[in-house]
């Protein structure tokens, strides 16, 4: 009985963190400059930059590299220059 009460807690703990740590596969594509992008696994895009694989402190589970980029960083300002 214990062992099936705490399957029933511990799993949908697993699903959760496994859902928030989910990943995409991309495949190999070439860009509109011409390079070639061999096919890679990134996480799966949302609203933070603070769970990325390339954010400090984490560390890529593929490659083992740890993150350098600084996710409260602010963006480079860019002028909007329209085209006419």
């Amino acid at each position: 009985m214990k062992l099936i009460l705490c399957s029933a807690l511990l799993l949908p703990t697993i699903a959760v963190g496994a859902s928030a740590q989910s990943s995409v596969a991309v495949r190999g594509h070439t860009t509109r400059e011409g390079v070639y992008v061999q096919p890679h696994v990134r996480t799966a895009p949302n609203e933070t930059k603070v769970d990325n694989w390339s954010s400090r402190p984490n560390v890529n589970p593929y490659t083992g590299k740890a993150g350098t980029a600084d996710p409260y960083a602010p963006k480079p300002y860019k002028p909007y220059t329209p085209k006419y």
